[in-house]
């Protein structure tokens, strides 16, 4: 890491259960040839990896990153007793709580321990429409954003005088309201993190400067976006964006790839962008899913399954694969799914102490062994 830089975490949720076995494939495997009747890789199709494993081949951007050392590939990753309900397994992700409802996210927590004074109201920017449960925590501020060029507050009045005065009305409003009661301090607080923010984000673009041309999908405008936060240098340690759904119970093969496509494409794209203006060395990426998919096809697609995929990305990471690929032998799946073998409360352990540098057990409420995919 470049002396006097923190430390700075994208993360990208791939919603709707990316498909483990049409991701990372293992294209010669008999078990998997007779299990995916339909919706599987062939091998002519396959980007070949390593290990008997191949990619998907909407990821050559990741191969290519791969073959440089910035890939870890995080195998059979899971939680106990999985939950197939988009809704719960993706809540367990983001509050890493697989027992009970969690009450605040493992970011939103993470952001409190960085900044217990809450002055900083861009230490993480959620790129996209609806906030992630994983940022969410009490004293936790986060800008959340769809359109970094247009994104502020009453743009439409331009910059005359007519706007200042209205955004001046709703600072004295929302300073004057505290003091008043719990629930005002909150919405008051809130209202207040919400225009300095808009200030703040309102100026990365102007300064912003780049030769990588992003591709025009909702994505890769998502990863630009970070781009730009993260080269202004405004105390932004945390980007979150999302794409999907991946939820291909049917037509699987052509909507697994075209997303594939677009998120490769996009974290290529914004790596290259952050090494050109050598700002890659502090950046970890991390991509999950919260389940995999049914390992037998349904004919045109497949259903939610259990254990699955992650990528961690960056200067930072020790390329390679961790953990096992799980067993397809019939006697080891779980209801006919992929078991997982690797909590994801070990990955989280690992970003959360070694990179972020912050306590990771009031986040997964206990002790989890590391992956070893940061370079020491």
């Amino acid at each position: 890491m470049a002396e006097g830089r923190k430390r700075k975490l994208v993360v990208v949720q791939l919603s709707g259960g990316n498909d483990y076995l049409n991701c990372v494939v293992p294209y010669n495997d008999s078990r998997y040839i007779d299990s995916r009747r339909n919706v599987r890789i062939t091998e002519d199709r396959v980007i070949p990896l390593d290990n008997g494993y191949g990619l998907n081949p909407a990821m050559q951007p990741i191969k290519d990153l791969y073959e440089q050392g910035k890939v870890g590939i995080i195998h059979g990753v899971g939680y106990p007793e999985p939950n197939r309900s988009h809704f719960r397994s993706m809540d367990i992700w983001h509050t890493a709580e697989p027992t009970r409802v969690g009450d605040e996210g493992w970011l939103g927590n993470a952001i409190r321990q960085m900044h217990p004074d809450g002055e900083n109201v861009v230490a993480a920017v959620n790129f996209g429409a609806g906030l992630p449960r994983a940022l969410v925590a009490k004293g936790a501020p986060v800008a959340s954003v769809t359109d970094l060029a247009t994104y502020g507050l009453m743009n439409h009045f331009g910059e005359d005088e007519q706007r200042n005065a209205a955004l001046d009305t709703f600072r004295n409003m929302y300073s004057q309201a505290i003091g008043s009661g719990p629930v005002m301090d909150f919405l008051s607080q809130t209202g207040l993190d919400a225009l300095r923010g808009a200030d703040i984000l309102s100026t990365v673009t102007e300064s912003y400067s780049s030769n990588v041309e992003y591709a025009t999908n909702s994505f890769a405008k998502n990863m630009k976006g970070a781009a730009q936060v993260l080269q202004a240098d405004v105390g932004t340690r945390i980007c979150y964006t999302q794409h999907g759904s991946f939820d291909a119970h049917t037509n699987g093969i052509n909507l697994q790839e075209g997303l594939l496509r677009d998120v490769s494409g996009g974290i290529y794209d914004f790596y290259t962008d952050m090494s050109e203006h050598d700002k890659s060395d502090d950046v970890l990426m991390l991509v999950f899913s919260e389940f995999g998919r049914r390992v037998k096809d349904n004919g045109n697609g497949t259903d939610h399954g259990s254990g699955g995929v992650a990528f961690v990305i960056g200067d930072g990471v020790a390329g390679g694969h961790y953990s096992e690929y799980p067993s397809l032998d019939a006697d080891k799946l779980v209801e006919g799914d992929l078991a997982f073998n690797l909590d994801f409360r070990s990955i989280y352990t690992e970003i959360l102490e070694d990179w972020l540098e912050v306590d990771a057990r009031p986040v997964v409420k206990g002790d989890y062994e590391r992956v070893g995919f940061l370079r020491e």
